[in-house]
């Protein structure tokens, strides 16, 4: 197993080699991102600490377009480089984009190492209902206006709309490892990145 880590990601294992523990923190507070985010470089990493620490994106309370949404992720991930030097720094950014007709939820994931570099990932994008865009036109953010129309609490912090829409076979923590493992891959190829 050491032998093919070492293959994989020499720099980085080396490392964890030392018996160093590799820190990893998220740009926000929010439980379900740091899950996914702790599940999805175990995978990956042997010595991993995660933390999650408020950063603000600096963008709109909800992001209505892809521009807007990957600003979000990338202003959490260099906030927290402002204050603590971790080994990777995550901004993940839920948005949502208008396409014929439709409103489409995703996440945008950046991620930047130690020495700066930056690798972006995204989820799948999936189509919201018309109530809750209502709703959220009027000024709340997706998690609320799922709340209002399942009736349901805090489901930013648990499945999310998309557990709700998919009636629990996709929630929330599911959506979002897809756009981390996604914008992992150059650190974990790094020989074909570099």
């Amino acid at each position: 197993m050491t032998r093919l880590l070492t293959k994989c990601f020499p720099s980085m294992i080396k490392k964890q080699l030392n018996d160093k523990t590799m820190k990893i923190i998220v740009g926000s507070s929010n439980p379900v991102k740091i899950k996914c985010v702790r599940k999805i470089f175990a995978k990956y990493f042997e010595k991993i600490s995660v933390e999650g620490k408020k950063v603000e994106s600096k963008v709109g309370r909800q992001p209505e377009s892809e521009e807007e949404t990957i600003k979000g992720a990338r202003n959490r991930a260099k906030g927290i480089h402002t204050t603590d030097n971790p080994d990777f720094a995550l901004g993940i950014e839920g948005g949502l984009e208008h396409i014929r007709k439709k409103y489409y939820a995703y996440a945008w994931i950046c991620i930047r190492s130690k020495d700066r570099k930056e690798s972006m990932g995204r989820t799948a994008s999936y189509p919201l209902s018309f109530r809750m865009i209502d709703i959220i036109k009027k000024g709340k953010e997706l998690g609320e206006a799922n709340d209002i129309v399942f009736k349901t609490k805090k489901s930013k912090i648990g499945k999310g709309a998309i557990g709700s829409l998919s009636k629990g076979y996709l929630d929330r923590s599911g959506l979002l490892e897809q756009g981390v493992i996604c914008a992992l891959l150059p650190f974990i190829n790094k020989d074909l990145y570099d």
